[in-house]
């Protein structure tokens, strides 16, 4: 008898429901870690995220702050092993990146995603593309970062 293997995988493009709300667990706890590394992996001298004595005491946020382009990052990385993961061809593009309240350290991000849309590819048969719109909320339910994603998704192969 031969055992039966699961690969986890992202949804093929006829998986996707538009309309449906997908929840992406566990979240994620930003470090100060975590923003100093990607920050300056980055390039990104902003003492607002680098320089405790320049940014601690200057309002409006008097404290630094996690980088904003980690909490896009990891918006989307959240819902990669639900979604994306080994049926995404390529990002198209984003559009309507906003963040309304700033992440802090120490502050966790839950992320959702709502399907928008979906429509096979007219230029590249056997896959399709597929908008979403994510969301993510700190642990106390703020929302902290939106973004709609258009992504170019393969289609089931054939059985």
């Amino acid at each position: 008898m031969s055992e039966k293997r699961i690969r986890q995988r992202g949804l093929w493009f006829e998986e996707f429901e538009v309309g449906a709300v997908y929840e992406h667990r566990p979240g994620r706890t930003a470090t100060e870690a975590d923003n100093v590394v990607f920050t300056t992996l980055t390039m990104n001298t902003q003492p607002l995220h680098l320089d405790a004595f320049e940014s601690g005491g200057r309002p409006p946020f008097h404290e630094r702050l996690v980088n904003s382009m980690w909490t896009l990052s990891t918006l989307v990385g959240l819902s990669v092993a639900q979604l994306t993961q080994g049926t995404i061809v390529a990002n198209l593009g984003f559009t309507e990146v906003k963040f309304p309240a700033p992440v802090r350290h120490g502050d966790t991000l839950y992320a959702e995603t709502l399907v928008v849309d979906k429509r096979p590819s007219s230029s590249r048969p056997g896959e399709g593309v597929v908008t979403m719109a994510h969301t993510a909320r700190n642990q106390h339910g703020e929302v902290v970062a939106v973004a709609t994603r258009n992504t170019l998704v393969r289609m089931a192969p054939d059985a």
